[in-house]
């Protein structure tokens, strides 16, 4: 497989990229990362641009992403709002958990927000749904969908026993 080649490429895997716990908010439009390649203060920031932002490009399709190397003294996070405004984050001499957690308090989604959302993307009101729970019980409640073999039989010749049984 040529994606599961090159540095840590367990990063590169749908069940990793899923895991990320950073969702932004919806008015976030763009979010960058600034650090640079050297220095112990900047090691957050580049283990947070390593293992954590492939999750956040997965888990934010609709932001943008930037990552500027070696351009300021020190680590920082922009995030640029739909509304023009921007927000700086220091990030100086914390370690990746930190600043995702810190991240996940000031622009991220609350739990509540995201448990919401997902209530609501399993929403139960489509007509095509059926089951335990939905507007139907079974299919065979849908106008021109067979009946259920427990309520009518079904025709010989839609059965196998009777279609394969030799002649």
């Amino acid at each position: 497989m040529p994606f599961m080649k090159g540095r840590e490429p367990i990063r590169r895997t749908l069940k990793y990229l899923n895991e990320g716990k950073l969702v932004l908010k919806d008015n976030v439009r763009i979010f960058s990362v600034c650090y640079n390649t050297y220095g112990n203060h900047h090691s957050g920031a580049r283990d947070l641009v390593f293992w954590n932002i492939p999750q956040i490009q997965f888990r934010n399709p609709d932001v943008q992403v930037v990552t500027l190397k070696n351009i300021a003294p020190s680590p920082f996070v922009r995030c640029f709002f739909e509304d023009g405004r921007d927000m700086i984050i220091d990030i100086d001499s914390k370690n990746r958990d930190e600043i995702v957690e810190h991240l996940i308090n000031v622009v991220g989604k609350t739990r509540k927000q995201l448990v919401a959302e997902a209530r609501l993307a399993e929403s139960k009101d489509n007509p095509a749904n059926f089951g335990y729970g939905c507007e139907r019980h079974c299919i065979c409640e849908i106008p021109g969908q067979m009946s259920c073999p427990g309520t009518v039989p079904l025709p010989e010749d839609v059965r196998g026993k009777f279609k394969f049984a030799a002649k």
